[in-house]
Order: structure tokens, then C-alpha cells, then sequence
């Protein structure tokens, strides 16, 4: 079984149903992966959802319905710390909430899937 944490950048595309979208679509809605998302994404799609007006409810729905919500605890904001550090010493751009998404991966042994150019010099990420 594959296991892949979802950024907010392939969520969005999903949600949009994009080409990129459907890629992702081919991973999160097959049975024989195991879809994850950080708690740290979802405040950043809802930020998004609300900002193109559009419905929160529909994005939940999916994000729940097709991944499993992996909570921020202190263990993983120190991990999250550590790889912003090291990150930004390559990219001056990487954010803290991409931090997040690669510790949550690291935590649960999974792939990161997403299109963010951020996360190229990552081997768990897989660019759609």
C-alpha cells in the first residue's frame, strides 16, 4: 500500500478539477493508497476556498471523505522547525506550512504529493 500526504497546492488542484487535478484524483480515490492530510493544510485550502468564493463545505467533504487529518502536535513543530531551517538555507521562499506537510510525511513514512515547485529538492515528493 502507497502513502501519500496530499499539499495544499494538489488539493487545490483537485478541487478545481484541472489536468493536474486529475492526476491527483488517480492517487487520492484509489482504494489501494492511504491518503493524509496536515491539520496545517487545511487552514491554508480553506483560505483559499473563501478567497475564490467558493463553498468550504465541498472542500471538507473531500478532504475527509478521502484522507485521513493528521493533527499538529509539538513533536512535529519541531520537525517542522528543523526542515524549514534546513530548507531555507536552499530556497529563501520555503514556507513553514510546506514544513509541516514534509514532517507529517516523514512521521507516517509517506510520500508528499503536490505540484509546488518548493518541494523539488525533497525525495519524498512526488510532482503531479
Amino acid at each position: 500500500m502507497n502513502r501519500f500526504v496530499i499539499d495544499s497546492f494538489a488539493w487545490i488542484e483537485y478541487l478545481d478539477g484541472s489536468e493536474k487535478g486529475n492526476k491527483v484524483a488517480e492517487i487520492v480515490e484509489a482504494k489501494e493508497n492511504e491518503i493524509f492530510t496536515s491539520s496545517a493544510t487545511v487552514g491554508e485550502i480553506i483560505s483559499k476556498v473563501l478567497r475564490g468564493n467558493k463553498n468550504i463545505e465541498i472542500a471538507l467533504n473531500h478532504i475527509n471523505n478521502l484522507s485521513t487529518v493528521i493533527g499538529i502536535t509539538q513533536e512535529m513543530g519541531i520537525a517542522a522547525g528543523h526542515i524549514h531551517f534546513e530548507a531555507k538555507k536552499k530556497n529563501k521562499n520555503f514556507g513553514m506550512l510546506d514544513a509541516f506537510v514534509a514532517a507529517t510525511a516523514r512521521k507516517i513514512g509517506a510520500k508528499i504529493l503536490t505540484g509546488d515547485p518548493d518541494f523539488k529538492n525533497f525525495k519524498e515528493a512526488v510532482m503531479i
